[in-house]
């Protein structure tokens, strides 16, 4: 049952974020490779292929997980992206990937909004990995 986990890729710049959701997403029966960022994650993408990606929009650049997001489907199109982000507790501003228009430049499959609860973050796991 093991080689049955699947493997998510957990990148965000805020130390706290990670340490929750690597307990939450383990004990849920997640295998959790941890980022600290878009270099990092970038540099773990070249070694190992997880089965969902969890996206912090911004780290080590304002865009960082616009990049990231792209970089990771340029690299492998059937990687599952949530991007996660505080963008609009930060700045006000609102956007999504509701549509198909926002979802072809935002790159990522789902977007939360941070704080998220692990329920929601759970149930589009479960929604973008069903088909894969």
């Amino acid at each position: 049952m093991a080689d049955d986990k699947r493997t998510i890729l957990v990148v965000d710049d805020d130390e706290d974020f990670l340490t929750q959701q690597e307990l939450l997403l383990s004990r849920a029966g997640y295998e959790v490779v941890i980022a600290h960022g878009q270099a990092e994650a970038e540099e773990l993408l070249q070694e190992r292929r997880p089965d969902l990606a969890i996206v912090d929009l911004m780290m080590e650049h304002m865009d960082g997980g616009f990049a990231l997001c792209y970089h990771i489907k340029k690299t492998d199109s059937s990687i599952p992206v949530i991007l996660v982000t505080g963008v609009t507790r930060e700045t006000g501003i609102e956007f999504d990937a509701a549509t198909d228009e926002e979802r072809a430049w935002i790159r990522a499959d789902a977007m939360l909004t941070k704080p998220i609860r692990f329920e929601q973050l759970q149930r589009e796991i479960r929604r973008l990995t069903e088909t894969n």
